[in-house]
């Protein structure tokens, strides 16, 4: 007799209360009447922690990874495929046998996600933030060839502005803004980014990598000055998706 056995994906990061993965996987298996499989929230204090973790699930096919081990944990890892070798951030890992292969998903997701937003004056951007979810939206930018740069709290590259720089003149320049901190999110409620706000013109683009909660203090500040605005959530789908062609792919 063949019992089906049950495969495990998960989530690893730390903490994970704000995150819609599991949600949206257990929705998708439910709705898609997909047998056999689960999703599952791992927080994981330390990324030191990955390999025991790893050996007392040996039933788990595929992990996404989130903030803030998007590039800690690379050093784990066997095979980079060429965005992540060039990003240096993964968030999408295959667990196959002796193996562990690095994807990024989150490349696809912001750039499917963020095209339909997209004029004709939007060719510079500003990226608030300088972590694992920013190189993907920086290697985004680069192949559809809109300039940009970092605003960091602590420039120290030459890509790379503080937030003090934020002029009228530099905000008027760069017509999208993306935040990619996990400033505003569910676990940082009473906390708002640190963004010249009455710069702000209709023309601009906000795009906010959170979705939890829909509509930050980021985003509704941009809204108040009627500037178009966009959270992570069509993002979150996107990736989601992408992450479970790589889990599924015999090849």
């Amino acid at each position: 007799m063949n019992i089906d056995v049950m495969k495990k994906l998960g989530l690893i990061g730390y903490p994970l209360t704000h995150s819609f993965s599991k949600k949206y996987f257990t929705e998708k298996f439910n709705n898609e009447n997909i047998k056999n499989w689960e999703y599952l929230n791992f927080e994981l204090k330390n990324i030191d922690e990955f390999m025991d973790f790893i050996s007392k699930y040996p039933e788990l096919t595929g992990l996404n990874i989130t903030i803030p081990y998007k590039e800690k944990i690379l050093k784990y890892v066997d095979w980079q495929d060429a965005v992540v070798k060039e990003i240096g951030a993964t968030n999408t890992l295959k667990l196959l046998p002796n193996k562990i292969k690095a994807y990024n998903t989150d490349v696809y997701g912001f750039e499917e996600s963020l095209k339909p937003y997209l004029k004709s004056h939007h060719h510079k951007a500003l990226i608030l933030g300088t972590g694992g979810a920013s190189k993907a939206v920086s290697y985004v930018l680069k192949k559809m060839e809109i300039s940009h740069k970092y605003v960091s709290r602590n420039p120290k590259k030459e890509d790379e502005i503080g937030y003090k720089d934020l002029k009228k003149e530099i905000i008027e320049n760069h017509q999208i803004i993306i935040n990619t901190t996990p400033v505003g999110t569910y676990l940082f409620p009473e906390k708002k980014v640190n963004f010249p706000y009455d710069f702000i013109q209709h023309t601009h683009l906000f795009y906010d990598l959170i979705y939890n909660p829909s509509k930050t203090d980021f985003l509704k500040e941009a809204e108040k000055r009627n500037a178009t605005i966009v959270n992570g959530l069509k993002m979150l789908h996107l990736q989601a998706e992408k992450s479970w062609e790589i889990w599924n792919d015999k090849n």
